[in-house]
């Protein structure tokens, strides 16, 4: 099935391609034109005019009385819930205590010393 659709894919590829070749050959074949083709004038040819038609006297249209539509009716209202009434916070008496100094430098860690030398007996 995979492979089906990598065959798919890749023949639209190549057609595509190809099929661009013939578009690029003919736009290189029009830049490579020296102009436009000389057209011919023509002469205009003589159309008779449009007669004018008498305009017929059309009654005015008819005012129609507006009409008064009934009140639209109120939709049910639903069901209410009702208003509810949280308890009161609890006073906060103390604050946590927040240092005013922070520090800005990066503490030293202490550097180990070098593992002695290992000697090797015979």
């Amino acid at each position: 099935m995979a492979f089906n659709n990598r065959f798919t894919i890749a023949f639209m590829f190549f057609a595509f391609a190809f099929m661009s070749i013939d578009v690029g050959l003919a736009g290189r074949h029009l830049l490579q034109t020296t102009g436009p083709p000389n057209i011919p004038n023509l002469p205009k040819p003589n159309l008779p005019s449009i007669p004018y038609l008498p305009q017929p006297n059309l009654p005015p249209l008819p005012t129609l009385p507006n009409p008064t539509l009934p009140p639209l009716p109120s939709l049910p209202i639903g069901p209410t819930v009702p208003n509810l009434s949280l308890p009161p916070l609890p006073s906060v008496t103390s604050l946590p205590n927040i240092p005013l100094n922070i520090p800005t430098t990066i503490p030293s860690m202490p550097v180990l010393p070098p593992p002695p030398p290992s000697t090797t007996s015979p």
